[in-house]
């Protein structure tokens, strides 16, 4: 069964808006420094650590995929995160054309396997790639005993992928905050209690954390996402950096509402990955406008 992209993430906005609240998963305030120290302030993101979601670029990806890579080298990525597939290429060959461009693909978005020989493929494919993190990037279910089963299969991956010395991950959205599985228990309750957090890592995205806070009617949907990340027993390693218009949509870096200096001042990542998955121009624009945001960013 596969878990991955589809139309309805889009529409996954107005189903975190109107699903009831349920408690986020509690810590201690200084354990979850200690876990999560904060960054210094006045800090640059460090350039090496910038990153860009390929599902952003899709319909240029579709189009022209060697020339839409070739211009994200150009905006000064050194990063990507690949989706979608290879696009015809081997994993082989895929590392070779990055490699020739300059970049490197740290980060995938992988379904859960449907079975050990997937699992090993899904392996073999991201040593090749020179990958670090494999990160599952969407589940959905209203089932308390599925969102179970999730995590109990995605700490056999994480173990393996360990194994292999890869990280793996799991990307939020908002309904994990906002749906009820029952007597108030979230789907975000059922992960960060059930994924073992010396294998599987948190890739947070930003924007729908903040959403998932809007759909809880917080008063502070930023500091709601910060919480979520110092509270969480998994290490938060990467970060989706997705801004959020007034009308709740997705917006291009610095267009938005997203105060981003306070979540980079909360907590440190090893990866900040440029995403909006409805490009406010073009996908080449929204690639450059990124890019430039979080160079010139200090927090």
């Amino acid at each position: 069964m596969c878990y991955g992209y589809s139309p309805s993430r889009r529409a996954l906005l107005a189903a975190g808006l109107g699903l009831g609240a349920a408690a986020v998963a509690a810590g201690s305030p200084a354990a979850a420094a200690a876990v999560h120290p904060p960054h210094p302030p006045g800090q640059p993101v460090p350039p090496g650590k910038i990153s860009i979601q390929l599902y952003t670029l899709r319909d240029d990806l579709s189009k022209d995929y060697d020339a839409t890579l070739r211009y994200v080298a150009k905006a000064g990525y050194p990063r990507v995160e690949l989706a979608l597939g290879y696009f015809g290429r081997t994993a082989r060959e895929l590392r070779r054309f990055l490699d020739g461009l300059g970049l490197r693909a740290t980060s995938s978005h992988e379904d859960i396997s449907p079975d050990d020989a997937a699992l090993q493929t899904k392996i073999e494919n991201a040593l090749t790639l020179g990958h670090k993190y494999i990160v599952v990037p969407y589940l959905a279910s209203d089932s308390l005993d599925q969102w179970k089963a999730w995590a109990e299969r995605m700490n056999v991956e994480a173990e393996a992928a360990r194994k292999a010395g890869l990280r793996y991950g799991y990307h939020n959205h908002a309904h994990e905050f906002t749906t009820d599985l029952g007597n108030g228990v979230t789907p975000w309750d059922v992960l960060t209690s059930e994924l073992d957090p010396r294998l599987v890592h948190l890739e947070i995205d930003i924007y729908w954390a903040v959403t998932g806070g809007v759909g809880r009617g917080v008063s502070d949907p930023v500091q709601f996402a910060i919480d979520v990340i110092r509270r969480a027993p998994q290490r938060v390693l990467q970060y989706h950096v997705k801004d959020r218009h007034l009308d709740g949509d997705m917006a291009d870096l610095g267009t938005g509402t997203i105060d981003f200096r306070r979540v980079f001042r909360a907590h440190r990542v090893e990866e900040y990955i440029v995403e909006n998955d409805t490009p406010d121009v073009t996908p080449q624009h929204t690639a450059e406008v990124g890019y430039r945001y979080l160079r010139k960013l200090r927090y």
